[in-house]
């Protein structure tokens, strides 16, 4: 946003942090393919919405291992190099962290104790279909830590922005915003509509914006 003051016009500036792993889960839910989505457009779309001008971006995303398959981890790391070559953004990844052999049995038992199998049926199954049960996935270690620090850092110690754009609905933000808030800074989100966060939305007073499918196809797809 422009505004005079004297004979000197004042620019505000925007720094856009993107929560990849949450974005990517929520957009699909709307049956958009995420790699379809040209996160510099979006990025342009969402700072002309709170009159800002873009300065820079940073796009943050756990990275599978390459024992999970090598052509998910190319695709991924394909679709990783797309953004890399959008002006002025900066990508930052976190290695997928593996359960542990201990948490990996702890949770199918769990479940099998669920099933409310007689005894027999309990060994048997104990014994044999013990791989078929679980829904192990893997954690995302460091990467909300990440966005948090790096919003605190930037806006709020180094100053290098006028507004703070997270594309997130994860209210786990929120105190990150309160205290950028607290520094004289802007700070706002936005995200598509399934998952987005009441409380990120209706807490703090902060800013939000609400991404819509029919916005998204008409404006931020390659």
């Amino acid at each position: 946003m422009e505004e005079k003051q004297g004979n000197k016009q004042i620019i505000r500036e925007a720094i856009v942090f993107i929560d990849g792993n949450n974005f990517y889960h929520n957009i699909n839910s709307l049956g958009v393919s995420p790699s379809r989505v040209n996160f510099y457009k979006l990025a342009q779309v969402i700072c002309k919405h709170f009159n800002a001008n873009f300065k820079c971006a940073f796009y943050y995303n756990s990275v599978p291992s390459i024992e999970d398959g090598k052509e998910l981890y190319f695709k991924h790391m394909e679709f990783l190099n797309k953004i890399r070559k959008y002006p002025n953004f900066e990508v930052i990844t976190r290695k997928l962290q593996r359960h542990s052999n201990e948490e990996k049995k702890d949770e199918k038992m769990k479940i099998l104790n669920e099933l409310n199998l007689c005894n027999k049926c309990k060994i048997i199954i104990e014994k044999n279909c013990m791989d078929c049960l679980g829904t192990i996935k893997k954690k995302e270690k460091g990467i909300d830590v990440k966005i948090a620090v790096d919003m605190v850092n930037l806006c709020v110690f180094r100053k290098e922005c006028d507004l703070c754009i997270l594309i997130s609905g994860d209210a786990d933000f929120i105190p990150a915003m309160d205290l950028i808030k607290e520094s004289d800074r802007d700070v706002v989100s936005a995200s598509v509509q399934v998952g987005y966060s009441w409380r990120l939305r209706k807490e703090g007073g902060h800013g939000w914006f609400i991404l819509y499918r029919d916005l998204i196809e008409k404006k931020c797809l390659d």
